[in-house]
């Protein structure tokens, strides 16, 4: 069986996972950075020192996400939109709906019974349903990403944000904060504009079977939790969902090194 690399070089982060045929051998995540050809080398790197490999091994790769054409030894490219649908459903089988939640964009995707995309649509150009409104959220408030969702759970009252847009509800979060409201109530309202935002984007295309969510915004379990309210249902999220779309570019490039 060979080796085989899924590189995803996102607009904040990149990813890139080694599989032996189709099976998870190591993976390295790591910061986009302005440079995005030699941030892809340096995150092949560390997934391969994590497997005890050289690049020699790695008979097929395939580069996906934001900067994809900048990854030159890639022997292919395919867009976020197909690597995001193979990854989400080796690993369930059973998802028809996958919400991706990246830095800038937000995604909502169809699958057919046998994994395929049969529709999607995107946020566009606002920022209001993307990992990009907590960053600002989170540098107002003066806090770790990290921390953000588990404050949110804490709220007892959310505050509820009049706009969906990122640029002005920085203006009404600092405004709210003057008037004396609780971070955990900021994040909380936060999180709910978010999910509205994303979950218009599932209504447009309609919610099918089980639904899963990938990217940054799924390790937020603040926005997770209102999500599944907006969607009244549970929802699955991978082990490490930021790396989706980089192991569904190595599942298909395990395919193309077979032919």
């Amino acid at each position: 069986m060979a080796y085989v690399l899924g590189i995803d070089i996102g607009s904040s982060f990149s990813k890139a996972v080694v599989c032996k045929d189709k099976t998870l051998i190591s993976y390295a995540i790591m910061p986009s950075g302005g440079n995005y050809k030699e941030t892809a080398g340096k995150t092949t790197e560390m997934a391969l020192e994590k497997a005890g490999l050289a690049v020699s091994d790695i008979s097929y790769t395939i580069a996906t996400g934001y900067g994809a054409t900048m990854v030159d030894f890639a022997d292919q490219s395919i867009t976020d939109i197909s690597c995001h649908a193979v990854g989400v459903f080796h690993l369930f089988p059973s998802v028809r709906t996958l919400i991706d939640i990246g830095a800038q964009f937000s995604k909502a995707i169809l699958l057919n019974d046998a994994g395929k995309v049969t529709n999607f649509v995107l946020n566009e150009k606002c920022a209001g349903g993307s990992g990009k409104f907590i960053q600002v959220i989170a540098r107002i408030l003066h806090m770790n990403i990290e921390d953000i969702g588990d404050i949110s759970l804490k709220s007892e009252k959310p505050v509820e944000f009049t706009t969906g847009c990122a640029v002005f509800a920085e203006s009404e979060a600092v405004s709210r904060i003057a008037e004396g409201a609780l971070p955990a109530d900021i994040l909380a309202g936060v999180h709910k504009a978010m999910a509205s935002k994303i979950i218009n984007l599932v209504v447009r295309l309609g919610l099918v079977g089980d639904c899963a969510i990938t990217g940054g915004g799924a390790k937020d379990h603040g926005l997770v939790r209102a999500i599944e309210t907006e969607l009244k249902t549970d929802v699955l999220i991978p082990d490490e969902p930021r790396i989706t779309a980089a192991f569904g570019a190595a599942l298909l490039a395990a395919e193309n090194s077979r032919k």
